[in-house]
């Protein structure tokens, strides 16, 4: 007696093989995230100085040590102002250059001005960090550096260490640190902003409003999911930032620009105290993962709340 599949078990039966293309993605995730983090927090329950060294059982001493280092606070501290860096001023910037670049330069000057304008502010976007690094590093320096000459052309006598003071290092690599992420806000908006319709804008330059009535009423209601995932895909890059702080200060000058993740990197490689580098890298990833989340909850709650 043969049996007839109904069509709730057809559905049930496509809904099931729908699970089967995460399988990839969820190996993956274990191969190159998962597995790693578990043993980096395994790791961080002991001392070790690496290679053919003895494991020995710390428990939770490494993290208690952590709580009380100043070093890690310092550099905890210094990721804020890692995020102002990428993510606050970067996106503030980018969406006034983008809704400039679209609702008027635009009118003005036709596609190609806006195109060649929008590949130059992503330029650096697409350098090579050790490149940058370098460039920085001369325009910086503070004896034949491109920015101090020029400041001793304008009679200023004796100009900064950009580097090499512990006072105003860190707003050196913040100011490289824009001048990096820029292009990524810009290119972002000006992508959101090709699906606006036009004749919201028309109507509302019909209506007497001017650019900045039209930024605010319409620019920033219409690419808000792209702001969303600006800030939350720059403020992760923010908590991670690395390369930038071993090129251009090594952490220093006196700990003044060290960041969480440049302390693991030379608690790992340089002082070989493995075991309190995992649990630096461990605490930064849960704090990522919070933060992530955060962000993630209330942007879906939000949604809802338009959506009611």
């Amino acid at each position: 007696m043969s049996t007839v599949a109904t069509p709730s078990s057809r559905a049930q039966k496509r809904q099931g093989s729908y699970w089967l293309y995460l399988v990839p993605l969820v190996a993956g995730f274990l191969a190159v995230v998962g597995a790693p983090f578990a043993m980096n927090v395994y790791i961080s329950l002991f001392h070790w100085k690496g290679g053919q060294a003895p494991l020995r059982w710390a428990g939770l001493e490494n993290y208690a040590t952590l709580l009380t280092d100043d070093t890690f606070w310092r550099s905890f501290q210094n990721s804020i102002y890692m995020i102002v860096a990428i993510t606050v001023i970067p996106t503030i910037i980018g969406i006034l250059l983008a809704a400039l670049l679209f609702d008027y330069l635009g009118r003005r000057y036709g596609d190609k001005a806006i195109a060649m304008l929008r590949t130059t502010y992503y330029l650096p976007q697409i350098l090579p960090i050790a490149v940058a690094g370098f460039i920085w590093s001369t325009i910086l320096n503070t004896q034949q550096g491109s920015l101090n000459m020029m400041l001793k052309g304008i009679g200023v006598q004796s100009p900064p260490d950009w580097l090499g003071d512990p006072n105003i290092a860190i707003y050196s690599v913040m100011l490289m640190l824009v001048w990096l992420q820029i292009g990524y806000p810009v290119v972002i908006f000006m992508a959101a902003l090709q699906r606006v319709d036009p004749e919201l804008y028309e109507a509302a330059e019909l209506d007497g409003a001017g650019w900045w009535r039209r930024f605010q009423a319409i620019t920033i209601p219409q690419i808000r999911p792209e702001i969303f995932v600006v800030v939350l895909t720059a403020t992760i890059a923010a908590l991670k930032v690395f390369a930038p702080i071993l090129i251009l200060t090594g952490g220093g000058p006196e700990n003044s620009t060290v960041v969480p993740s440049y302390y693991a990197y030379r608690n790992f490689f340089e002082l070989s105290r493995v075991g309190y580098g995992s649990t630096i890298a461990t605490v930064m990833s849960v704090v990522i993962f919070v933060v992530a989340a955060g962000m993630l909850g209330w942007q879906h709650r939000e949604n809802r709340k338009e959506h009611r």
